[in-house]
């Protein structure tokens, strides 16, 4: 959490607030102090320092008394229990004894102290104390509404995270049921043989293994360890279509030193062989193309369409998924194009990953 937005309990009530909304409010009441004191210096040389400090000191003390009458009286104990008469009468009160103790003291001010100098009229200082009252009340509700609204937005933000990274987290628990049955099953065919190939599949799958259990863990991984992890699983899945389909993958680029979000690669190349080769009886080939310039990493996943095509979107975490997720982590530092071609089917993926 946010040190600004961590909660602690106001002096002398059993409410609570955090740093963020208590340096908002004081921003606001010393940019009104400060409003104040511009505007009436000129009582410091019209009727003295003393009578200048309770002007301004009377003015907002009042205001903060009203204004805070409202957000944490008023507001909860009628307003939004949907008492509305009793809310504006409330309101309105309130207003009229700020009235009558400001203006009372305007009145004495300038009819007494300040003198000729300025004539008091006491209608006219009624009016202008009641408009501005009402214009800061309706400043300080919009501070209110707005800090409610950014909080609201956390809040949403929050849970769309956690929904997002809880399915992440199923799909690193679950590890592919059919995938890992088919690789135990090659496995299973290569040491019968006796084939070389088979320490090497272990290896990889324990490679993977090790990656979504414990490497993919935290907000950011080596881009190195996620394309490692996503060509070894190409490469065992390759062991499916051995000598039936034409699987490529090519890497141009030096990897170290950047970092990218864990599993977000995978659904790319996921769906290229669930929907692509998976459907594919012959003839099928995927290629997949990795590029990084500067602190641009560009994947390019293109495979044949199967004769009966069916939503590249579904299985997995899908593509729906992922938008989403790079909409939370790298919001407008990416584009995702996906091109359904006549006999293909290209995804597109773009990331700048600083």
């Amino acid at each position: 959490m946010d040190a600004l937005d961590k909660p602690f309990r106001l002096p002398f009530s059993k409410r609570s607030t955090t740093l963020r909304h208590a340096l908002m409010h004081s921003a606001y009441w010393v940019l009104i102090t400060g409003f104040f004191i511009y505007e009436k210096r000129y009582l410091i040389y019209k009727a003295s320092m003393p009578y200048f400090a309770a002007c301004v000191a009377g003015r907002i003390v009042l205001l903060i008394i009203i204004a805070y009458l409202n957000l944490q009286y008023f507001l909860p104990r009628y307003l939004l229990r949907k008492r509305y008469l009793a809310y504006f009468t409330a309101i309105i009160l309130s207003v009229l004894g700020y009235l009558t103790a400001q203006s009372l003291f305007d009145f004495y001010l300038y009819g007494y102290v300040v003198g000729p100098m300025r004539n008091s009229n006491l209608v006219e200082s009624l009016s202008y104390n009641f408009f501005s009252t009402l214009w800061y009340l309706g400043l300080m509700l919009a501070l209110k509404l707005s800090m409610d609204w950014y909080g609201q937005q956390l809040v949403i933000q929050k849970i769309t995270v956690e929904k997002l990274n809880a399915e992440v987290n199923f799909l690193r628990a679950q590890v592919n049921p059919h995938f890992l049955f088919n690789i135990l099953n090659n496995l299973y065919a290569l040491t019968l043989k006796k084939s070389e190939l088979a320490p090497d599949v272990v290896l990889k799958l324990s490679e993977m293994m090790e990656y979504m259990l414990y490497d993919s863990t935290g907000e950011k991984v080596p881009l190195e360890k996620e394309i490692s992890y996503l060509s070894n699983y190409i490469e065992l899945e390759r062991l499916r279509f051995s000598g039936g389909a034409a699987i490529n993958l090519n890497i141009n680029a030096a990897l170290n030193g950047y970092e990218i979000a864990p599993l977000l690669l995978l659904p790319l190349v996921e769906n290229a062989f669930k929907h692509g080769l998976g459907k594919q009886t012959k003839g099928g080939w995927l290629k997949v193309d990795i590029g990084l310039v500067q602190s641009t990493l560009k994947v390019v996943v293109e495979n044949a369409k199967p004769l009966i095509v069916v939503d590249m979107g579904k299985g997995g975490i899908g593509l729906d998924n992922l938008r989403k997720r790079l909409d939370l982590l790298y919001p407008a530092s990416y584009t995702l194009q996906l091109e359904d071609k006549k006999d293909a089917f290209l995804a597109k993926l773009v990331i700048d990953l600083i």
